[in-house]
């Protein structure tokens, strides 16, 4: 996995959805503070918030992952 492409992946389908990491936090059940970690890549992404990602944005775990360029 390429760390960079999956930091940049998370932040641009949060932005293209128009939401804050506040509400990206609570549909993960975690905080704000923990899911800007995610952001910055200083913290890895568990499973299950990966999980949670790809319901949210309606794409495949190798799109977020960064092996693949099809969302879906």
């Amino acid at each position: 996995m390429n760390q960079a492409k999956l930091i940049k992946r998370i932040r641009d389908l949060r932005e293209d959805h128009d939401m804050t990491q506040s509400e990206v936090a609570d549909v993960l059940h975690t905080s704000q503070t923990m899911y800007a970690r995610y952001e910055r890549g200083a913290n890895e992404l568990p499973i299950r918030h990966l999980i949670a990602l790809c319901n949210l944005y309606h794409v495949s775990s190798d799109y977020i992952l960064g092996l693949s360029n099809k969302k879906k």
